[in-house]
């Protein structure tokens, strides 16, 4: 399948209104852009680069308000396999939804976040990045764990 790439200039992930305009790259093996639904979205071997983080995903979709494409409502990966790699932490999970709205960014499914000190287990992390505050949950009487090496 011949691979579509879109080059966006958009706050379409994790950018604080100081980036709104960094430049987003997606690539991804078919991209369907429906503006009667205000979405876009893309699927087969999705790689969304954002100079904060690098995604990927079996499917983004990317939900939009009047004004287009810069006006991002929601973006959501899914499809079972999301990993999310910044600098710091790389983060795999299920499904992942972020609101530029209110600055959070929710993993959930067998999340997974590993970085320099540690490794914490859970079933979904919110990232509030307006505040910086991250908070594991996990559901159906499991627990939050983590190992973590001392420095």
């Amino acid at each position: 399948m011949k691979r579509a790439r879109l080059i966006a200039l958009t706050t379409l992930l994790l950018a604080s209104p100081a980036l709104a305009q960094n430049r987003v790259e997606i690539t991804a093996d078919q991209t369907v852009m429906n503006d009667s639904a205000r979405e876009v979205t893309f699927t087969g071997d999705v790689i969304v680069i954002h100079p904060n983080v690098t995604v990927w995903a079996p499917k983004v979709v990317a939900s939009y308000g009047e004004g287009g494409t810069t006006d991002i409502k929601t973006f959501v990966a899914t499809g079972g396999n999301v990993r999310l790699k910044t600098d710091e932490q790389d983060a795999t999970g299920e499904h992942a939804v972020y609101t530029p709205g209110d600055q959070l960014l929710r993993l959930t499914g067998n999340v997974v976040v590993n970085n320099a000190s540690g490794t914490v287990n859970a079933t979904e992390l919110v990232v509030n990045l307006a505040t910086n505050v991250s908070t594991f949950t996990s559901g159906g009487g499991g627990r939050v764990t983590g190992v973590f090496t001392s420095q």
